[in-house]
């Protein structure tokens, strides 16, 4: 398959559309399926409209769902070490900072690493599925999909595996470690949530979204 490359007009109407990158304000570009526009300052895509692009995102999002579901409630590490032995999950360690003045971390844990991934797919997954059966958005669609865009940054999975990774190199010479499923699952929603985002083309979802109230 030919990807083609173009770059966007700069803008002078009042249909703007601004790099997410360096702010370059832009006339809202019509890209071609299969192709791509790049911003002239520093290069980043702006669009990459794909055929089947809403069917990718939402099957990848799904996928990630059914991860982080497995990964919340399967064990996540054994630990045997002087003959005692220990298996817990994502919950359990929320649960061992639920009292006194670990109250907050306990709070902060379970939002950054559980409540506020999920509750982003669920926004993707609602703005998608309607758009993938070439259907009228669902109500509020809109707000789902910039709460969506609000909550990126805020979603830290991948931080918590690299946190476990360093702890568990830096254990492993103490006790027997075994790795659950709930591991091995977080660390595949890693993967395929990095896909889904770079697999996704905002501009094409947000024209998505506007053509339904024309």
């Amino acid at each position: 398959m030919v990807q083609t490359e173009e770059r966007p007009e700069k803008a002078t109407g009042n249909a703007l559309y601004a790099c997410p990158v360096c702010d370059t304000l832009y006339k809202e570009p019509e890209v071609p399926e299969n192709s791509i526009a790049l911003c002239h300052r520093c290069g980043h895509v702006i669009a990459a409209p794909r055929s089947d692009a809403f069917a990718r995102v939402l099957a990848l999002a799904m996928t990630s769902a059914v991860l982080m579901t497995a990964a919340i409630f399967f064990p996540f590490i054994d630990l045997q070490a002087g003959g005692i032995h220990n298996r817990t999950s994502i919950l359990d360690a929320i649960q061992v900072f639920s009292s006194g003045l670990m109250v907050p971390l306990a709070v902060v844990v379970a939002l950054l690493i559980v409540l506020i991934p999920f509750l982003r797919l669920l926004a993707i997954i609602y703005t998608l599925l309607p758009l993938m059966r070439d259907r009228k958005p669902y109500a509020h669609a809109k707000a789902a999909f910039r709460l969506a865009e609000r909550l990126r940054p805020w979603s830290m999975a991948e931080i918590f595996i690299v946190g476990v990774a360093v702890a568990l190199v830096k254990v492993g010479g103490l006790a027997t470690l075994n790795l659950g499923p709930a591991f091995w699952a977080m660390s595949g929603f890693v993967v395929v949530t990095v896909l889904q985002d770079t697999s996704m083309c905002r501009h094409t979802i947000w024209n998505s979204l506007e053509a339904t109230d024309q």
